[in-house]
């Protein structure tokens, strides 16, 4: 699984459970095993239980939470229409001339940035010092997607150069659009997105600069 990948949380629970043993040693990685097992002997209301059990842990990340999700969609279970709308997470993709770069913001106030170039920042929640903004492109997506349906087919591979897509993570499913940079700076719901992750990357670039020249 790649680290793009990684982020949109939408791997099948036999893919996930592939992953080794590692994996699957503690909560959650033998809690989705757990549910394999379950689905493999014919027991779907058993599956159903331990990955309502996954969300009602309130210690668990985002993906996680967006992983059972993804697994009960496939299984025939719904979100309410409340729960539906929820965004978890946002990942905003930019294609350049030789790579993408991607910004990642979370529910649990995690967050990601790579550059195209193969370098990145990795924020897990260390402190507190970037949750507003995260909050802000969390808010910003919420406003997106209620004039959006969720993606029903598979997930489209990176957007070619001069491509902007943004990402909404949800309950139900992928949500997103996609556009040129010109057009999609300008539009009223795609800009103040584009605009809040470009806030968190420069937070993030700001933070990661601090902590790398710190003695």
């Amino acid at each position: 699984m790649s680290l793009r990948d990684a982020l949109f949380a939408d791997a099948s629970l036999s893919q996930y459970v592939n992953l080794g043993p590692q994996a699957l040693e503690s909560e959650p990685g033998a809690w989705f095993d757990s549910a394999k097992k379950s689905l493999d002997k014919g027991d779907v209301d058993r599956a159903i239980q331990i990955l309502r059990q996954i969300q009602a842990d309130p210690k668990q990340e985002s993906r996680i939470y967006l992983l059972a999700w993804h697994v009960l969609r496939e299984i025939g279970v719904q979100p309410s229409d409340e729960e539906a709308k929820r965004v978890l997470g946002v990942v905003v993709e930019v294609g350049m001339p030789r790579g993408t770069d991607l910004v990642a913001g979370f529910a649990d106030h995690s967050a990601r940035y790579w550059n195209f170039s193969g370098s990145g920042v990795v924020w897990e929640h260390p402190d507190d010092s970037l949750d507003g903004l995260i909050d802000d492109l969390l808010g910003k997506g919420s406003s997106v997607i209620q004039q959006l349906g969720p993606w029903k087919k598979p997930r489209l591979p990176v957007p070619p150069d001069g491509v902007v897509r943004l990402n909404f993570l949800t309950p139900s499913g992928l949500h997103f659009g996609q556009g040129p940079m010109k057009l999609l700076s300008a539009d009223s719901m795609g800009g103040p997105v584009l605009s809040s992750a470009y806030q968190l990357m420069k937070a993030m670039m700001a933070l990661h600069r601090q902590h790398s020249s710190a003695p």
